[in-house]
């Protein structure tokens, strides 16, 4: 079975306990970023991190980027959501299709 883990603040992440997630609370960009690359380094097939934090790490996740573990993916944190989840999701459909057939701005 493939590992699963979210990192974030700690009131973002504790509800995922309850649905079997491995949670990783930090309390700054640096240890997000640590806890991102040990967590990659350990096999976590899927990295949930929150947007917050994902948006100060982006040359750390950029690493993963173009490989198919970990799926490191945004989700909103406790201050709602910023877009950059969806974002991310326009540019990777463009980049594969080569335009943008989801969000035509």
């Amino acid at each position: 079975m493939n590992k699963i883990a979210i990192i974030g603040d700690t009131e973002s992440t504790l509800g995922f306990l309850a649905v079997g997630f491995s949670v990783f609370p930090v309390e700054n960009s640096e240890q997000a970023a640590r806890t991102l690359v040990r967590l990659a380094s350990e096999g976590y097939a899927i990295i949930y991190i929150t947007e917050d934090l994902a948006s100060e790490i982006t040359d750390t996740i950029s690493r993963y980027k173009d490989s198919p573990t970990p799926a490191v993916i945004m989700i909103p944190g406790k201050s709602g959501s910023r877009g950059v989840g969806m974002h991310n999701i326009k540019k990777s459909v463009e980049r594969a299709i080569g335009a943008d057939i989801l969000f035509k701005d």
